[in-house]
């Protein structure tokens, strides 16, 4: 493999994970560590790349800011984790994803008794811990400062637990039920591994998650238990996964 062609390939798993260490690099590409430093190294020089902690990120911002996104929907999201917390019960073991409209399930569940969150959230992990409720974080490389942790050790880690119940939200929804996920491939194998070790799947959207369509997809509602949204979705879907509880706030 010629070398332009190794930083198209280099520059493809970073849009997938959006950090990768020189390791992973190693053993995806079989080259030796100097030919995969000198690789990053002309990404850098051409303003691709920001190297750093073994490894290499994009320098191209993808994502909206955490901040904005915590603050955008407030009300609808507030609403659905309020709705999503009366499925949560005193001894259960759950999961709960990074995403913003999960974290608002905090505030709704400090009272539960013998209850163990985990979660690849820091944020949420600290506040929980201090009601006295049982938090396991994953471990892993923080990819969203300063709370979302979703790195390859943090699919790994995901993959040691079970639990009886997962609440995760999506990039998107399409209104015949397909899940869009998003860009870190680290990112939704973390889901994914969620999804497979959770008894339950609670998937919790508002409004502005709907599109028309999406570029990639996480699975269809035939996976998910149960849907919390603030808005309605069309009769037809509902009969296509009539075994998914639909429930609007």
């Amino acid at each position: 493999m010629y070398q332009k062609e190794r930083l198209r390939v280099i520059l493809s798993l970073l849009e997938q994970n959006g950090f990768v260490t020189v390791r992973f690099l190693t053993e995806q590409l079989h080259y030796s560590t100097a030919t995969i430093n000198r690789d990053l190294n002309a990404l850098q020089n051409q303003g691709l790349i920001r190297r750093s902690f073994g490894g290499a990120e994009l320098t191209q911002e993808k994502t909206v800011p955490l901040q904005f996104r915590y603050s955008k929907m407030r009300p609808a999201k507030s609403r659905i984790a309020k709705m999503a917390a009366t499925h949560i019960h005193n001894g259960d073991t759950i999961f709960i994803d990074c995403s913003t409209t999960a974290q608002y399930l905090g505030k709704y569940i400090t009272d539960r008794k013998n209850l163990t969150v985990i979660t690849n959230n820091l944020t949420l992990a600290s506040f929980l811990s201090e009601y006295n409720i049982a938090s396991i974080c994953l471990g892993g490389r923080i990819m969203e400062p300063p709370s979302m942790v979703y790195s390859e050790e943090t699919v790994e880690n995901a993959r040691k637990y079970g639990a009886d119940k997962l609440f995760f939200s999506a990039c998107s929804i399409t209104p015949d039920g397909r899940i869009g996920r998003s860009r870190p491939e680290s990112h939704y194998l973390m889901i994914r591994a969620m999804m497979e070790n959770a008894d339950k799947k609670y998937l919790l959207l508002d409004v502005d998650k709907l599109v028309d369509r999406a570029d990639t997809y996480l699975g269809t509602l035939a996976e998910v238990d149960t849907v919390i949204s603030d808005f309605a979705f069309p009769g037809k879907t509902k009969e296509i996964y009539n075994r998914t509880t639909f429930l609007q706030v």
